[in-house]
């Protein structure tokens, strides 16, 4: 449930509020909007009627059910209003969300070396990435197949970072090795693979770093808004969605169905900033230019594209990055869609 309280509510009756509805034994969140405050109501509302609530305080505007089973998640549980991810990096804040400029992610499918990754950082950075995205942990559908660095990666991403002043995001794989990757990376990725591992979605929304939660292979939109509902459950409030294909019935063409369609479904139901992946979505570095125009064109928040200084001789994902090259030229495509609605940054950084 919902409290909505009257513009100009006192702070101290909110406070009463907040405790009185706590000794009911529900958990109180207290949810700050442009123009109003609203109470988010988490625990057994199942018997609670919001005539009962009501009569706690004059203050309070109304009370509404959330149907949707993500209640934190949902866009009703803010009253409409857009969340936007505030991420720190070594340039500043860069904000992620619905009426924010456009923050792009580009990086190598796996962390390589320390020159290949410092190389990828400053092209990137210097055709107008925010973030680099590189797997120093990487989950693989075949267990002879190159699984990573491990720690000694996030070190080399660590070195990137420092050099080119990007943000960094990482996958974890496993919560043992959670603090490791914190410490280097400025947003903790979930991986597709993981996408339901609740276990580790319930320690990763215990850490204060934003979650990249990616969209299980064969994951419906409601799978993948419940498992942001774990994440936010656990403390953190700050989610991305990304979309990067799931599995359909024709994998001759691209290596998955990259789903564009989620773009304004999930504005209609969550509040939660939205990313595209469309490297893996379609698996193929020539259709990568036009889902990832597309995908602005929809309405996406951000987008991930990998990016590699040798794509034929990458040790993962080969054949669905862009050469710096031709992400440099991508992104001057980009800044025609990006300038038409609106979203495409004034500075390489979205500075807030």
């Amino acid at each position: 449930m919902i409290v909505v309280m009257k513009i100009g509510s006192p702070e101290a009756e909110i406070n009463r509020i907040n405790e009185e509805l706590s000794n009911w034994g529900l958990t109180p969140e207290k949810i700050i909007g442009k123009h109003k405050v609203v109470i988010g109501l988490v625990g057994e509302t199942v018997d609670l009627q919001p005539e009962q609530i009501q009569e706690v305080s004059p203050w309070i505007e109304q009370v509404l059910r959330v149907e949707q089973p993500y209640k934190r998640a949902s866009r009703q549980y803010r009253q409409g209003e857009a969340t936007n991810v505030l991420i720190s990096t070594p340039n500043g804040q860069v904000a992620i969300g619905e009426n924010q400029p456009l923050v792009i992610v580009a990086g190598p499918c796996s962390v390589e070396n320390e020159q290949m990754i410092v190389e990828t950082a400053l092209r990137v950075k210097a055709a107008g990435a925010h973030f680099l995205r590189g797997g120093a942990y990487k989950p693989r559908t075949s267990p002879y197949a190159f699984q990573g660095h491990g720690e000694s990666a996030l070190e080399l991403l660590a070195a990137a970072r420092k050099v080119s002043g990007l943000g960094i995001i990482t996958e974890v794989m496993d919560a043992v090795d959670l603090d490791k990757i914190v410490e280097v990376a400025d947003v903790v990725q979930v991986g597709a693979r993981n996408m339901q591992n609740f276990s580790l979605l319930k320690k990763v929304g215990a850490q204060p770093k934003p979650v990249l939660l990616k969209r299980g292979m064969a994951a419906t939109i409601e799978d993948w808004l419940m498992a942001a509902e774990y994440v936010l459950a656990a403390g953190n409030p700050n989610v991305i969605l990304c979309e990067r294909g799931i599995r359909t019935f024709d994998r001759e063409f691209t290596r998955n169905t990259l789903d564009l369609s989620v773009v304004p479904v999930l504005r209609k139901l969550t509040h939660l900033p939205i990313m595209i992946d469309p490297s893996h979505g379609t698996g193929w570095s020539e259709f990568v230019p036009s889902m990832a125009m597309a995908a602005i064109a929809a309405g996406t928040d951000s987008l991930m594209i990998e990016v590699h200084p040798n794509p034929k001789k990458a040790l993962s994902d080969g054949p669905q990055s862009l050469t710096p090259e031709r992400f440099d030229k991508l992104m001057q495509e980009l800044s025609v869609i990006g300038k038409a609605v609106g979203r495409w940054p004034q500075s390489a950084v979205a500075l807030v």
